[in-house]
């Protein structure tokens, strides 16, 4: 198992950390941790230090959390967030219409590879990838009329 950071991939033991106390956080957790961050861990003040342990406790537990989650929801949770990401690039101004729709095509994608496996929430999502599309043609459209004739 690893942790991801903006530096890269972190690696996390485990079995170590549940050999410290059910889950606790372990000496060489914050080391790597601080490492990962650019930190000296000899450096750190006991503060800080402390900080570090309750923010690698708090990943730890979001991990925990994050594989005990029905995929389905999760993945239904990102198409969301495509979908509200297209939503605000043909919002903005002027519209990103080139980056809207590699978030309306990526979110379509994911529909698509899903099939009827995320339940529930695919109604929903194929309604609001219809109804993304619909605007971003009409947006495109509008903007090629504003194009001046040459």
């Amino acid at each position: 198992m690893s942790l991801w950071t903006p530096d890269g991939e972190v690696p996390v033991d485990r079995s170590r950390q549940a050999a410290a106390g059910g889950g606790g956080v372990d000496d060489e957790a914050v080391a790597s941790a601080a490492e990962a961050l650019g930190i000296d861990p000899a450096t750190l003040s006991p503060e800080d230090r402390e900080r570090l342990v309750a923010m690698v406790a708090q990943m730890a537990e979001a991990q925990r959390r994050l594989a005990a989650a029905d995929a389905a929801d999760v993945v239904a949770n990102h198409a969301m967030g495509l979908y509200e990401f297209a939503a605000i690039k043909l919002g903005s101004e002027p519209p990103q219409l080139d980056d809207a729709r590699t978030a309306i095509d990526a979110l379509g994608a994911v529909l698509e590879a899903t099939g009827d496996r995320l339940g529930g929430h695919g109604p929903s999502l194929n309604e609001a990838l219809d109804q993304i599309r619909l605007v971003w043609v009409r947006m495109q459209e509008a903007e090629a009329h504003d194009l001046p004739q040459g």
